[in-house]
């Protein structure tokens, strides 16, 4: 399967779970089961409380803005340009000191 999508046009939605959370579909669990692709975007003072996944490995690439990642056990500083990567059942969270914007890749698909 092949996609080429400008972020521009990914249209954002409020988060199912979380006030201030926007997120955009870009691949889901319905086009491919091994992976799910979506956008983030936090509102400043946002916080994505401590959470695992049972299965899914995050990948996350800060587009914009500055915050915090919670993992290896401590808070740390996150910046656009910052790529992270979360293994599954690892304890993680994400707060948003400036407006965040993250692509955020999960497989196998979690959305």
């Amino acid at each position: 399967m092949a996609l080429k999508i400008n972020l521009n046009e990914v249209q954002m939605k409020p988060h199912p779970k979380f006030e201030g959370v926007k997120v955009g579909y870009v691949i889901t669990k319905e086009k491919h089961p091994e992976l799910s692709i979506i956008i983030l975007e936090l509102d400043s003072g946002v916080e994505i409380p401590l959470h695992t996944h049972e299965k899914e490995v995050d990948s996350i690439f800060i587009i914009e803005g500055e915050g915090e990642m919670y993992m290896a056990d401590s808070w740390q500083t996150v910046k656009k340009d910052d790529i992270i990567a979360i293994a599954s059942k690892e304890l993680h969270g994400l707060k948003a000191k400036k407006p965040l914007k993250c692509y955020v890749v999960h497989a196998p698909a979690l959305w």
